[in-house]
């Protein structure tokens, strides 16, 4: 009887095993991606990179060594429309025969070091890396086969800047993105390809594609940041078939997040989360996951020799933007420039800590948030909402970037109940509150700077709210 019971349990479970299998493989095949906008736009964003809020840019290639006007220099002096501030730079600092491949060879990265690079990047609050691995130069800088004698590992360093990056960015906990440039300025297989009005696609098929392929499967990118699109359609550039495969098949295809630059006709419209267009920053709630990426520089991406102080965000700009983003429901991508040498200036790095000085603080306001029914109040314009929510309810964090002058802090859109409780993130105590018609007056009682919790914007956490 027990051996006829035992036949019995194994069957079932044999059953229930087979059953589970075959949903599995049925739930499996319903999630791979068909090579359409329809079928892409349907992927849920990983939830990583909604929670991740701020993230790092960096602007680094051959570009670096003029260091004037950008990584768009061989374009403004040798492009179809060269620009007199340019060509006369050039003039005055090289001689006739100087090529733009001359520069190459000085792009040296000689004091390099990924490791002291990633320190500044964690301690600036970032989640996630973004490095430009090939800009619209074509100069990779990884040891591509697709890009012989125009990378990192032929000329110039001589080392695998991005695989040196990438390990050194996951030692502290970050996630590691690859910008890359779909076009190239003056490559004879584009240029021959936009002659034919995109008609033929032998660029595609022999240097961008592979280069993709390539550095997804050797680098496992969390983060694809494509851009230089804009000349043609997403057909041309095969941005589908791409997208499928990195979705379905790659090995970074569960946790991997891109953007719409795929094509003239995909900005803000298709793509993992919408980038839209350089400093991208809408200021009302949007209803699809985006990005603004900015610099800190305010003219450029790029490290200038030129730069002054004024050119430069100040911290409480800098947090403006940042509350601005995300209470709308963006992560902010924070771009700075690296030099020719591999160093990140101090100025830049002294604004990444002060960045992650105040994260260090304000944080809860700002990973893991969603925007609040509220974004920017309605009576106080300095005031930005986000929240966050609780096994006790809601909470909401009032971001205020200036410090009343008066004793109150006035919250338009913040409704209190009787158990709302406000507190300042940062510094202890409980802060007394009567609500107004139009909202919430917060009463400030005197504060020595010296127990201030930040220099630059507050933040209210208010619970039990009953809007």
């Amino acid at each position: 009887m027990w051996k006829n019971r035992k036949m019995l349990w194994e069957y079932c479970l044999t059953l229930l095993l087979t059953s589970y299998i075959s949903i599995s493989c049925a739930y499996e095949k319903v999630q791979r991606y068909e090579p359409n906008w329809q079928s892409l736009d349907a992927r849920p964003l990983p939830q990583w990179f909604d929670e991740a809020k701020i993230g790092i840019f960096l602007h680094w290639g051959v570009f670096s060594v003029p260091s004037y006007v950008g990584a768009w220099f061989w374009w403004y002096w040798k492009g179809t429309s060269p620009e007199a501030d340019v060509v006369d730079f050039m003039k005055q600092n090289y001689p006739p025969s100087f090529t733009y491949a001359d520069f190459a060879p000085q792009f040296t990265a000689e004091f390099y070091n990924p490791d002291q690079w990633a320190d500044i990047f964690k301690a600036s609050g970032a989640q996630y890396i973004v490095l430009t691995t090939k800009h619209h130069e074509g100069f990779c800088l990884w040891p591509s086969k697709y890009s012989w004698n125009w990378n990192a590992m032929d000329v110039g360093p001589k080392r695998d800047l991005v695989g040196d990056l990438a390990t050194a960015v996951r030692q502290k906990g970050l996630r590691f993105g690859a910008y890359h440039s779909l076009f190239e300025f003056f490559h004879p297989l584009f240029l021959q390809d936009k002659k034919n009005n995109f008609t033929t696609q032998d660029f595609i098929r022999t240097k961008t594609m592979p280069e993709l392929y390539e550095l997804v499967n050797a680098y496992k990118p969390d983060v694809i940041w494509s851009d230089g699109d804009w000349d043609a359609v997403d057909t041309y550039w095969n941005s589908t078939n791409f997208l499928a495969w990195l979705y379905n098949d790659s090995p970074v295809k569960d946790s991997v997040v891109t953007n719409d630059r795929w094509g003239s006709n995909t900005w803000c419209k298709h793509g993992g989360y919408f980038s839209c267009d350089d400093r991208y920053n809408p200021k009302v709630k949007q209803a699809h996951k985006f990005e603004d990426p900015m610099t800190i520089d305010k003219y450029a991406w790029e490290y200038r020799r030129n730069l002054k102080l004024d050119d430069l965000l100040t911290m409480e700009e800098l947090l403006t933007i940042m509350a601005e983003v995300v209470s709308c429901g963006g992560n902010l991508l924070v771009n700075v420039g690296p030099t020719k040498e591999g160093t990140i200036v101090p100025i830049f790095e002294e604004k990444l800590r002060q960045m992650g000085e105040w994260l260090g603080v304000n944080g809860e306001a700002i990973y893991a948030t969603r925007p609040w029914s509220h974004q920017n109040d309605s009576v106080n314009a300095n005031v930005w909402y986000t929240s966050k929510k609780t096994e006790n309810g809601t909470n909401v964090y009032a971001i205020v970037l200036k410090w009343p002058t008066g004793p109150n802090l006035i919250l338009g859109d913040a409704r209190p109940s009787q158990d709302t409780v406000v507190t300042l993130l940062g510094y202890q105590g409980v802060f007394k509150w009567h609500g107004v018609a139009s909202g919430m007056l917060v009463s400030l009682p005197p504060i020595s700077i010296n127990d201030m919790p930040c220099k630059w914007a507050w933040v209210f956490k208010l619970t039990n709210l009953i809007n």
